[in-house]
């Protein structure tokens, strides 16, 4: 239910949620509220997508991955393999931590970002992922530097066909520098890839998916 509701002393049904969001905006001169105004206002709830987003390795960008993803709706998922490495703030933000891909909950509403592609476990952390149905996986990195993650792949025998599969570089190009810009262009991106959208200043109607949440009497 809308927080705005909840304050008022709604109650928590969809029906009337639904009327008080309508009244509420007709108060304000819109007699059919515009589904993406109401949510932006807070009058309409993002629909519930159960969607997990995985940081691998413990790193500053992962931990601000994890900090913004929570506030997106993600369910968030540190893979450290080395327990040693996981800090009480990157616990702070992460709703499980694993130390195995076998352990976390990877399926096709999953989003995996490895943050660090010097580490040893980088090749068999990937292997692993890529058994799974995940809907998007990729390795933070730079196109002037060398991707380790491809000879760590095929050295374990993962076909090309699975590698093509990860991403690298990550994120929409705003000459991020910083972790937490990382961060912020690398969600920025999963979320315009995630609703057919290009990134960047430019608008069209144009998209691949229709919006889920709509006011309906």
């Amino acid at each position: 239910m809308p927080d705005a509701y909840r304050r008022a002393g709604g109650v928590a049904s969809p029906g009337g949620a639904v009327a008080w969001i309508k009244a509420r905006w007709q108060s304000r001169g819109v007699a059919n509220p515009d589904p993406a105004c109401a949510m932006a206002h807070g009058d309409l709830p993002a629909p519930d997508e159960q969607r997990t987003l995985v940081a691998v390795f413990a790193s500053p960008v992962a931990r601000y991955l994890l900090h913004f993803g929570r506030d997106l709706g993600y369910r968030t998922v540190l893979l450290e393999p080395d327990p040693a490495a996981a800090t009480d703030a990157d616990r702070a933000h992460a709703d499980v931590i694993e130390a195995d891909p076998k352990s976390a909950t990877l399926d096709d509403r999953t989003d995996v970002v490895v943050t660090d592609h010097d580490r040893a476990e980088l090749g068999e952390c990937l292997a692993q992922v890529l058994l799974t149905p995940v809907r998007w996986v990729g390795v933070m990195g730079a196109l002037r530097h060398s991707a380790p993650h491809i000879a760590a792949l095929r050295a374990l025998g993962v076909s090309d066909t699975d590698i093509a599969r990860v991403h690298r570089p990550i994120g929409l190009n705003i000459g991020s520098r910083t972790p937490p810009e990382i961060a912020l262009a690398t969600l920025a991106g999963l979320i315009a890839d995630r609703t057919g959208r290009p990134g960047g200043f430019t608008f069209d109607n144009r998209r691949r998916t229709q919006p889920t949440a709509k006011v309906t009497s």
